[in-house]
């Protein structure tokens, strides 16, 4: 069953086209990720979702009820967490859970045990009776989850959870996100611009970019789209130019590309290897000084189809020089 249907969503400000024909769909008990650079129209499609931005254009659905139409039952059904920090600092992790429970008429007995269940899944049992303002980051982002499961939610928008966040807070919020999806079936759109996360947590992938969705597929299956594997290398006898042309000419290459004065190829099919490289380039008047292969990565699959790599992420010469430290 698909528990979010989008079709053509647009959404423009003036001139400015921030969401452009998006489609795509989440089928119930899936961990589907929207990944994309800063800018892409990540946060701005999770909001039309949620029913806090109208589309200019568009249709979408959210558990069967229209985003626009529906906005009410939508947002029963939905629990959100957003990149900003949204919690009163200066009450507890008990009292921000008890009064976001209270907005949505939860009885008192329940409202109850539902805060003290929320605070005890996401490890916060302890602190609260704590003012969020002494919380670290981790357990404001904790805290933002739990009540975002309140209302017990078919399907929870996550949007840049673990932005901001230690490597060590941001691996527990996965794992305890991996956990909540399987324990509970529960349904998770997450935003994120952080390759790993998205390869970690989601069952799909649609990488967004300028408003546009460009790709959609499992981690796994994008990586593979791009080739079996690809080879790093750099020439000290010849133009990495002309060694472009021989290469195109083999038609075994999906992508040649010059980076960092670096040739980065990517390998379609199993038949070409370092060995058969360096014997061609040899064959035809060049010489490989450097040669490295790898597996594709979400960091790869992102520069394939936008033309653009993640900040931070690892370049062939980044590749180049870790392989010459080891």
């Amino acid at each position: 069953m698909k528990l979010i249907e989008a079709e053509n969503l647009t959404k423009r400000f003036g001139s400015l086209i921030a969401v452009d024909h998006v489609s795509f769909s989440v089928e119930e008990g899936e961990v589907f990720g929207l990944l994309g650079l800063n800018g892409a129209g990540k946060t701005t499609t999770v909001m039309m979702l949620t029913t806090l931005l109208s589309p200019s254009s568009g249709f979408a659905t959210v558990c069967g009820y229209d985003i626009l139409k529906d906005k009410d039952e939508v947002r029963k059904c939905i629990g959100l967490v957003f990149e900003e920090q949204a919690v009163d600092i200066n009450l507890t992790g008990k009292e921000n859970l008890d009064f976001h429970a209270r907005m949505y008429h939860i009885p008192k007995k329940i409202r109850q045990e539902r805060v003290l269940k929320a605070l005890d899944l996401v490890g916060l049992t302890d602190s609260a009776n704590v003012q969020v303002k002494d919380y670290s980051g981790g357990m404001v982002r904790r805290l933002e989850i739990a009540r975002g499961m309140l209302n017990y939610p078919r399907v929870l928008f996550l949007d840049e959870p673990t932005i901001g966040l230690d490597v060590q807070t941001r691996r527990f919020l996965w794992d305890y996100v991996v956990g909540l999806n399987r324990e509970s079936g529960m349904t998770v759109l997450l935003t994120t611009s952080f390759l790993e996360e998205a390869d970690y947590l989601c069952s799909r992938v649609a990488i967004i970019d300028q408003g546009k969705i460009v790709v959609t597929g499992t981690p796994q299956g994008l990586k593979d789209s791009i080739g079996g594997g690809l080879i790093s290398l750099k020439l000290s006898q010849g133009s990495n130019e002309d060694f472009m042309k021989e290469l195109q000419g083999l038609g075994r290459f999906g992508r040649i590309e010059q980076r960092d004065g670096l040739l980065e190829l990517s390998v379609m099919g199993k038949d070409v290897g370092i060995p058969e490289l360096v014997r061609f380039a040899k064959g035809n008047g060049f010489t490989i000084s450097s040669i490295s292969s790898y597996r594709p990565s979400l960091d790869d699959v992102l520069l394939h189809y936008t033309g653009r790599r993640a900040e931070g992420g690892e370049t062939p010469a980044d590749r180049e020089d870790r392989r010459r430290r080891r």
